[in-house]
C-alpha cells in the first residue's frame, strides 16, 4: 500500500454508497461483529479498499486481526470456501444487490451481521468517509434489515485530462437521457444524483467538472 499521497486525482462527482457487508455461512453462529473472533474470515485482497476498510471496522470494535483466522480472498473465492464449510464470514463493500451476495442467500443461505451501536457512532465520527447506512429487508433472500455503514463511489481521474473533456463529461452524466439509463439499471443508479453529486468529496474537483457546477450554481469548499 502506498503512503505518499497521490496528488495528481481530481473528482468528476460522488456516484453511489458502497456498503459494507460482513457475509457469514448460516450455521456459524455468528450474530454480531464480535462473534467474529476467533473465526475464519476474509478481509478481501491485500491492496483492496475491502481490506482497509475491514480492518477499520474491525479496529473499532477492538479486533485485531490477531483475533481471528484471516484469509485474504476475493468474493467469489470466499462463496465456495463458505459452502465447503471451510470458511465462516467475508467482507465485501458494493452497493447493494451484491451479485455474489446474492447468489450465496439464494443457494446455500447465509446471514449479514450489523455495524451498528456505539461502534457504528464513533466510525462515522472519526472518518468521515463513512455514512450510517442501512440494507433493506427483501435485497438478499431470507436477510431481514440490517444496518452498516458505507461508502461513496465516487468518479475520479488523472488532473491532467483535457478541461473540456471532463466538462462535457460531467455535463453528460447529469443529462436527461443519462437520467433515463441510470433509472432503468442498476438499482443503485437511481441513487446518482446531481443533487448528492458532491457530498463527502475530499479529492478536489476536476476544472472541468467544477466549471459545469459552477454554471449551475453547485460549489463545494
Amino acid at each position: 500500500m502506498c503512503s505518499d499521497p497521490i496528488r495528481e486525482l481530481r473528482t468528476i462527482a460522488n456516484l453511489y454508497a458502497e456498503s459494507i457487508h460482513i457475509v457469514v455461512r448460516k450455521n456459524s453462529g455468528i450474530r454480531s461483529v464480535n462473534d467474529l473472533v476467533g473465526k475464519r474470515v476474509s478481509l478481501d485482497e491485500p491492496g483492496s479498499g475491502t481490506l482497509i476498510d475491514a480492518e477499520i471496522v474491525l479496529n473499532e470494535y477492538g479486533i485485531s486481526k490477531d483475533d481471528i483466522e484471516v484469509e485474504y480472498m476475493k468474493p467469489d473465492l470466499a462463496i465456495k470456501r463458505i459452502q465447503d464449510n471451510k470458511l465462516d464470514a467475508f467482507f465485501i463493500v458494493a452497493g447493494y444487490p451484491a451479485r455474489a451476495v446474492s447468489e450465496l442467500t439464494a443457494s446455500t443461505g447465509a446471514y449479514l451481521i450489523p455495524i451498528d451501536g456505539p461502534e457504528a457512532a464513533r466510525l462515522v465520527s472519526r472518518h468521515r468517509f463513512f455514512s450510517i447506512d442501512t440494507i433493506p429487508k427483501g435485497v438478499y433472500s431470507g436477510v431481514s434489515d440490517t444496518q452498516t455503514v458505507s461508502v461513496g463511489a465516487q468518479w475520479l481521474v488523472p488532473s491532467t485530462v483535457d478541461t473540456e473533456l471532463i466538462y462535457q463529461i460531467t455535463k453528460a452524466l447529469w443529462n436527461q437521457n443519462s437520467r433515463k439509463l441510470l433509472d432503468n439499471g442498476h438499482v443503485k443508479g437511481k441513487s446518482i444524483r446531481l443533487e448528492t453529486a458532491l457530498d463527502g468529496i475530499a479529492v478536489p474537483l476536476h476544472a472541468g467538472a467544477k466549471q459545469f457546477y459552477d454554471e449551475i450554481g453547485m460549489s463545494v469548499e
